[in-house]
């Protein structure tokens, strides 16, 4: 094997991009890169390790020996160790063998911009490239008009190691997943699925939380190739895809990226800003350039290269706030004396500008579980220019609420009508996400009150509000056909409750719910706005039950709702309607078909000239139990 030769791919404008913090594709010039040099096929390879003292690459093609293929620092002081090695296929296996200036420490790395990685427990990097032929074409050239945030967008969120398992309970493959998963999320009627990381991450109980492989998909599912034909295969099926991105924090495994050069070169110095108590991990310098660039790159990367159509960021509360899970004295507040972290801020709108710039149709997807102001606004407008943001407040006061036995939620109604008062405050998004069914949570099915039929009565109830709730909506795997036990990412769900009534009643109240929201313009082309949203009556405490108004672009496709959120049937329940035409009932969650008790309205009630709710007319309606009804008025 010929030792390291002298090459670059970096030119001078790529070195002050990248030291300025705004070389935002940096996977095309760090990292291992398959070319020819001079009739030669190898790779050239360069890595960013300013303290370094020396760094040579070991692998399969050098029976990982230190200094046989030693690397040449740069001389314009950027820190990147940079040499084409020939000979080297893909497929190779390789680290970084550093030693530091740091009392000559000497470690072995594996690459920050590794394009595919060894199988876990294995670490070392492999030798890969990113060549595929994309055939979704069609979708990407719709995606503006699928994508944007007047139109319907429903998420099913996705653990791939536990959705579903084979006979001999091992993963399903990337390529079995572009058959099975595709063409469940199209039956049930998402419009986007959301899969939890799927980068590069050592740990399986970190749910892929703990990444070290930022640029690799994880090979516990196949090869990069494999995950570009399951997107590919979402995108025939008419399914944007999510990606979870984790930029707020980063484990100390001693081949990732903690400590990488002997230095703190990706985390920030400061433990008190550079280390995360709750997850006992590492937190980039967002005020370093170069980390910035690397974290920005690695969002474009998957855009680019992988198609994806969406960012969920992670844990983007804990990059605002400088004392996030910090007692006194644990934290210093910014030159202002405040607690926000001023470096985030301008790095998440830096993230946020320069996705929105590149790519028509993405969304960026803030899980802010605080009042920060302004998350989902314009970076132009003083916001952080996120698309959407996860409304945490709804979800822990609609789950209390629905904890309630029925008989004490006329004291309660408040839980719910509370959200109206923030709900335009940003562009939110109604999740029912995985961190609501672990760690003795129990299911949402296992939070709903009363006997077996009323929970799943309540259950139904449940996702009919949060459907014609404004915003858009998020469901984990498991949550649309009432998965009884707490999710388990080490098993698979529990497919044998379909073959059960009630589970399946409330699979196919949500296919239902999903096709209503996606026919229904007054559910989406004014989600995110007031003028989309009017009361009829949120004052009937004693009834528990509250109605209201979904509107649309057309007055003529207005839809009024109506919840009974107790068992009793209210056979002449009257609600206040705006014009005088008809009402025409097209859902009910109490349908037999869901396994309801199959309490309806007549085809078609006339609306008649009696005062109501502080509307001219009126309506007498049939509320079924435990159920919402909605009508379209015609």
């Amino acid at each position: 094997m010929n030792k390291v030769q002298s090459y670059s791919l970096f030119t001078d404008f790529d070195i002050h991009l990248f030291k300025a913090g705004k070389h935002f594709r940096l996977y095309e010039k760090l990292g291992a890169h398959l070319i020819e040099v001079d009739g030669i096929q190898g790779v050239y390879f360069a890595v960013w390790a300013p303290t370094a003292h020396s760094v040579s690459v070991v692998g399969d093609f050098n029976y990982w020996t230190q200094g046989e293929h030693p690397l040449q620092v740069r001389w314009d002081a950027s820190g990147i160790w940079e040499g084409f090695i020939p000979y080297v296929q893909k497929g190779t296996s390789y680290k970084y063998k550093i030693q530091s200036n740091n009392g000559g420490i000497i470690t072995e790395k594996a690459d920050p911009f590794a394009l595919y990685c060894e199988h876990p427990p294995h670490t070392a990097s492999v030798v890969w490239d990113l060549d595929y032929k994309w055939n979704d074409k069609k979708w990407m050239d719709n995606r503006p008009d699928k994508n944007a945030l007047d139109k319907p967008y429903s998420v099913y969120e996705v653990h791939l190691g536990s959705w579903k398992r084979n006979a001999e309970g091992k993963f399903l493959t990337y390529l079995e997943l572009a058959d099975d998963l595709v063409n469940y999320v199209k039956a049930t009627g998402f419009t986007h699925v959301e899969l939890m990381p799927i980068m590069e991450y050592p740990y399986d109980p970190s749910w892929g939380y703990q990444l070290v492989g930022y640029f690799a998909p994880t090979s516990r599912f196949g090869k990069p190739q494999d995950l570009m034909f399951l997107i590919d295969q979402f995108h025939a099926a008419g399914i944007g895809v999510i990606l979870d991105w984790v930029p707020s924090h980063f484990p100390e495994d001693a081949h990732g990226l903690g400590f990488f050069d002997g230095s703190h070169l990706f985390e920030h110095p400061d433990r008190k800003k550079g280390y995360h108590p709750d997850w006992k991990s590492l937190v980039f310098n967002y005020g370093r350039n170069e980390v910035r660039s690397f974290l920005i790159s690695n969002a474009i990367f998957w855009l680019q290269n992988y198609h994806i159509d969406g960012l969920r960021v992670d844990a983007v509360a804990s990059m605002l706030y400088l004392d996030y899970s910090r007692n006194d004295g644990e934290w210093e507040p910014n030159i202002y004396g405040g607690r926000e972290n001023l470096e985030t801020i301008s790095f998440l709108k830096d993230f946020n500008e320069v996705v929105y710039s590149d790519f028509n149709g993405v969304q960026t997807i803030a899980e802010e579980s605080t009042s920060f102001p302004m998350v989902s606004r314009p970076t132009f407008d003083g916001g952080l220019g996120f698309g959407m943001k996860w409304m945490m407040g709804w979800m822990h006061d609609t789950l209390q609420y629905f904890q309630t036995d029925s008989v004490y939620r006329k004291y309660h109604q408040n839980d719910l009508t509370f959200s109206a008062t923030y709900a335009f405050s940003e562009n939110f998004m109604l999740p029912f996400s995985h961190d609501e069914v672990v760690y003795g949570k129990k299911s949402i099915l296992g939070r709903m009150t009363g006997d077996e039929w009323q929970r799943f009565a309540n259950l139904r109830l449940l996702y009919g509000y949060m459907f014609t709730h404004p915003g858009t909506k998020l469901l984990f795997m498991g949550c649309e056909f009432g998965q009884s036990s707490e999710w388990n990412f080490e098993g698979s769900l529990d497919w044998k409750l379909l073959e059960l009534r009630y589970h399946d009643g409330i699979k196919k109240v949500v296919t239902d719910l999903n096709a209503l929201y996606k026919n229904q313009p007054a559910l989406f082309e004014k989600q995110f706005s007031a003028e989309g949203f009017e009361w009829i009556d949120y004052t009937d405490h004693q009834n528990a039950v509250m109605s209201y108004i979904r509107k649309g672009n057309n007055p003529e496709e207005h839809l009024v709702v109506v919840c009974n959120f107790t068992p009793v049937v209210q056979a002449n329940y009257r609600v206040g309607i705006p014009t005088k035409r008809k009402l025409t009932q097209i859902f009910n969650t109490d349908d037999t078909i869901y396994a309801g008790s199959g309490v309806t309205n007549a085809n078609s009630i006339v609306i008649e000239d009696e005062p109501w709710n502080g509307r001219p007319f009126s309506a007498e309606i049939v509320l079924p139990p435990l159920s919402i009804v909605v009508f379209k008025i015609e």
